[in-house]
């Protein structure tokens, strides 16, 4: 089955707005009319709007990267699913490494927030992966095991076909190491085949499942031509245009 390869940029919490803007229009032009991958851009939540404008009419897709999990209420400092909608949003960032250690997401967090992205029309980029510690220690099955099955807990075989997947060894993550193209298929391929047991294979095919990792231009390449690996959640390398695009050419 083919599936379309989906790039997304998480920008995290970096930039003013005027560069945010500035950043977007260079990947809509790097990006072109008809880009053979989707391409996502992920700036901080007090951007949406004004990137949400520069990529308007463009194939470039809006993203979040996090949402609070209930509606409309006393929650000082959240957003939810609505809100993010309604400021042009199409994708969310969910679970990422640095909510789970930093902010003390657990899988159920997680899961909460995948339902409520997923009611409100959202399309959810779900983040797993292992510490340096754990990979040492030879529980990588294990944790991507169980960050798959409570991540996902509660979702049915229609609505799992149009989720995306982040494989993020936080180890790989802002370190300058990344898994070699052999280490990441490995893991895609696990969790693929976890899918496959939660959902079906029919349906475990059709998720995409992004590598994140200290991916760069020169081994986005490697990277992105395993079977298992179908885009890229990118930190540093998409913040500056040239990096970002030559991530894109490489899908």
């Amino acid at each position: 089955m083919t599936r379309q390869t989906v790039i997304a940029g998480n920008w995290k919490m970096n930039m003013r707005c005027d560069s945010a803007v500035a950043l977007a229009k260079g990947v809509v032009a790097a990006v072109g009319d008809h880009p053979s991958v989707q391409v996502v851009l992920c700036p901080p939540s007090v951007y949406l709007t004004e990137v949400n404008d520069a990529v308007a009419g463009t194939p470039v897709e809006l993203g979040a990267q996090n949402l609070y999990a209930d509606g409309d209420g006393a929650f000082t400092g959240e957003v939810n699913a609505a809100m993010l909608t309604d400021v042009g949003c199409h994708y969310v960032i969910l679970g990422h490494s640095e909510r789970r250690t930093l902010m003390g997401e657990t899988d159920s967090d997680v899961s909460k927030k995948l339902h409520a992205a997923l009611a409100g029309h959202l399309v959810p980029i779900v983040c797993v992966g292992e510490s340096l510690e754990q990979r040492e220690a030879n529980e990588t099955e294990k944790v991507i095991e169980r960050q798959i099955n409570g991540s996902l807990a509660g979702l049915d075989e229609v609505r799992a076909a149009g989720i995306v997947i982040a494989y993020e060894p936080i180890w790989a993550i802002g370190t300058g190491r990344t898994a070699s193209p052999e280490q990441a298929e490995e893991v895609h391929a696990f969790i693929r085949k976890e899918l496959g047991k939660m959902f079906g294979e029919d349906v475990a095919a059709q998720i995409r499942i992004q590598y994140g990792g200290s991916v760069k231009p020169g081994n986005a390449k490697e990277l992105l031509s395993q079977p298992n690996i179908d885009g890229a959640l990118v930190g540093g390398a998409s913040l500056k245009v040239e990096d970002f695009a030559g991530i894109i050419a490489a899908g």
